[in-house]
């Protein structure tokens, strides 16, 4: 799988915030097939950066309720990618 597939978008919420600049954790929504190895190898390609560890997450959406009936929501991973002391990565 190619990094730029296996990578959606970097999480840019306030906790996200925090553990990047408080303990060099970086959050991304990833492709639900990637595997801890292969976000591991795209943000050492993409960034530039040593990866220490990746822990993952799959989040379901709640049900959502349309015209139609109910209709459930959109299955997400989250990867928290914990790089080396010396790294960082700029994604402002």
């Amino acid at each position: 799988m190619e990094s730029f597939h296996v990578i959606k978008k970097p999480m840019l919420t306030e906790k996200a915030t925090f553990e990047s600049n408080e303990h060099n954790r970086y959050g991304f929504i990833v492709d639900r097939t990637a595997t801890k190895t292969d976000i591991k190898r795209a943000i050492e390609e993409l960034y530039s950066v040593r990866v220490m560890g990746v822990s993952t997450h799959n989040r379901r959406s709640r049900n959502r309720r349309m015209r139609y009936g109910m209709v459930p929501g959109k299955t997400t991973k989250r990867a928290l990618v914990r790089i080396h002391p010396d790294d960082t990565i700029d994604l402002f």
